[in-house]
Parts: structure tokens; C-alpha cells; sequence
């Protein structure tokens, strides 16, 4: 029998941004449902890199991204959401102070208004074009994330890529992998510029070996099990470096689904919101994190954390017509029960 949930606001993504947007609503005294087609809270934090540590939280000079998802759990912990996992939104009916989301499996959550936290919709990697690929994934030779470090030890790592991901494991993975080889096209690397100096410090020091200007060409081995990564250099030549796990970092490919159908203004997959409430095209409808899009928009957690805040206050006189809100900072208000 379909169930009917009614809430105030329905968050669509219970990654870290739609997890504090939960805490942001509580504070201002509205009840909220997360909702998510992965089985668990934390987005990409959780599926892809749990271990991975995050560097620019405020007041953690360094801190995994479970640990991350941990806290958010502790701090939302008072307003007991509801929560929807391992199912989808499948439609979005309505108006703002009556939505109706139509949930996988035709459940529906009644809300007052939506706030959209999905990331960049769903997500999969973008896997490189070499013969035999599917054989070494299924052994665990060839992975585009890393769940847990331990799993390395003693492995001869080949890293693919220049983005923050690839320098991130290449300096997480020091003194844990047998050997971190880095390939990457080009001498320059996309990542933060304090990673890049402290991944050449660490090829200096000869911690890890950087593989530059070639390319992925092909790999070697048998029955799944990974023997050596073949690349190409960009102006000729072949090498072959003996590995045992080929980490892939050439980013994520993403899908809005249904989102994309419900008629909101769309900028590159991303969806335009207003700067200042963070609601998009559709009155009543909100978008945080890396799925809305403004101008001198980063793609920062901690941006997300802030127009979390935004869209909750915006979100206020829709929950309660006609109630004055009175800004309160947290230290004098703490943390309000939902009764």
C-alpha cells in the first residue's frame, strides 16, 4: 500500500550539503525528509571515497570524508529526519506550499517546498578505452574510487590522471603502497596548488614516481589479475610499468534523470538559482551544492554548507505565511526540539 509522507520540506540528496540542510531547517524550526537513490547518507562521500581525506572544512585542517559524514549524522541527530534511501523521485507535482513527489515504488512525500542537493545527479565513472577493461574491474585490479587504503598495502599502484582525486590518493597512498607510479598527459596537474607542490616534493624526495607527458595504451596480465599497465608517451614511445591495481581518475559522468524533465532553467546540466535564496525557476523549488549554478559559484562543500543556510531562510516564509522570522545566532537560540 503507497504511504503518504507530509512533511516541510522534502530534501532530494543526502549528501553533505542536503545533510546540513537538514540541521539549517531544523534550526529555523522545520521538519524535513531526506531522500536518496543510494542506500545510505553521505553522497560521494560514502560511495566513492570514504578514506579520502578533505582539507578545506573549517576548523579541520584535515578530515576523511566518513568522518565528515559521521559529524553531519551527530549534528542533525536532534531533528530526526525522515528518511527515503535506495529510491529515486520520480515525478514533481504542484506549487509552492503543496508539492507532491512521487517516490519510486509510488510512495509520495507531501512538502511545503524542495530543496534539490543531488550532487550532479547520478553518478559512474568515466572509464578509459582500453581492450579487456571489464575482466580487471571485476577483480578489484582496476578501480575508479578507493573505499579503503588498507586494501593497497603492499601493491604496486599506478594512478591515472591529473585532477585532485589522483594527486589526493598519490599522497594519501605514500608509505602504505609498495610503489605509486603517476601518469598523467601532461607535466602540469589540475589539483590544488598545494597538492601539486607536495606531489612533486614527494617524486622528488622519490616517494612516488611521476609518468609524464604519456597516456593509458593498454593492460597486461591474465585471468583478471593485473601484471603491468602499458602506456604511450605523447611525443611516441611505449613503456610498461609493472603494477598490480590501475587506480582511474578521469572524473565522474553525471545524470540529472528525472530532474532533468521537471522544467527547471537548466545551465550546462546544472541548475540556475538565484544567488541569494538559492531557488531556481520553479517558485518554492531550491538547489545547493555542485547542482546549482550562479555566477561566482565554486564547487566547495563549504559553498554548499552556506546556501544550505540561504535556502532555509528562504524557505521560512513559505513553511510559516505571515510569521516574522527573528535571526538568532545559534549560541543564544541553541538547538530548538521539533515537537
Amino acid at each position: 500500500m503507497a504511504e503518504e509522507i507530509i512533511t516541510d520540506v522534502a530534501i532530494v540528496g543526502a549528501g553533505p550539503v542536503g545533510m546540513f540542510a537538514v540541521f539549517e531547517c531544523g534550526m529555523l524550526r522545520m521538519r524535513s525528509v531526506l531522500i536518496d537513490a543510494l542506500s545510505a547518507s553521505g553522497g560521494q562521500c560514502t560511495a566513492l571515497y570514504p578514506e579520502k581525506p578533505i582539507y578545506d572544512i573549517p576548523a579541520h585542517p584535515a578530515i576523511s570524508a566518513a568522518e565528515l559524514i559521521a559529524a553531519l549524522e551527530r549534528q542533525i541527530a536532534p531533528f530526526s529526519p525522515a528518511r527515503i534511501f535506495g529510491r529515486k523521485v520520480e515525478a514533481l507535482t504542484g506549487e509552492a506550499g503543496n508539492f507532491r513527489l512521487r517516490i519510486e515504488g509510488d510512495d509520495a512525500v507531501l512538502a511545503k517546498a524542495v530543496i534539490l542537493a543531488a550532487g550532479a545527479g547520478a553518478f559512474g565513472p568515466n572509464r578509459p578505452p582500453i581492450a579487456g577493461l571489464a575482466s580487471y574491474e571485476a577483480t578489484g585490479a582496476v578501480q575508479y574510487y578507493v573505499t579503503s587504503r588498507e586494501s593497497l598495502r603492499g601493491k604496486r599502484v599506478v594512478i591515472a590522471g591529473g585532477g585532485d582525486s589522483a594527486v589526493d590518493w598519490a599522497l594519501a597512498l605514500i608509505g602504505i603502497a609498495a610503489e605509486i607510479s603517476v601518469v598523467h598527459r601532461r607535466e602540469k596537474f589540475r589539483a590544488a596548488p598545494e597538492s601539486a607542490a607536495r606531489l612533486a616534493a614527494a617524486a622528488k624526495s622519490g616517494a612516488l614516481a611521476l609518468v609524464v607527458p604519456y597516456q593509458l595504451a593498454g593492460l597486461a596480465g591474465r585471468d583478471g589479475a593485473l601484471e603491468a599497465v602499458e602506456i604511450a608517451g605523447l611525443s611516441g614511445g611505449n613503456r610498461s610499468i609493472p603494477a598490480d591495481v590501475l587506480l582511474a581518475f578521469f572524473g565522474l559522468a553525471m545524470d540529472l534523470g528525472p530532474i532533468a524533465r521537471w522544467g527547471l532553467a537548466l545551465e550546462r546540466n546544472q541548475l540556475v538559482v538565484d544567488p541569494g535564496t538559492c531557488q531556481t525557476s520553479r517558485p518554492g523549488v531550491f538547489a545547493i551544492g555542485d547542482i546549482a549554478s550562479y555566477r561566482g559559484k565554486l564547487k566547495l562543500i563549504l559553498q554548499g554548507f552556506s546556501e544550505a543556510a540561504l535556502a532555509a531562510h528562504a524557505i521560512h516564509p513559505i513553511v510559516f505565511p505571515g510569521q516574522a522570522l527573528h535571526f538568532e545566532y545559534s549560541t543564544t537560540s541553541g538547538v530548538p526540539a521539533l515537537g
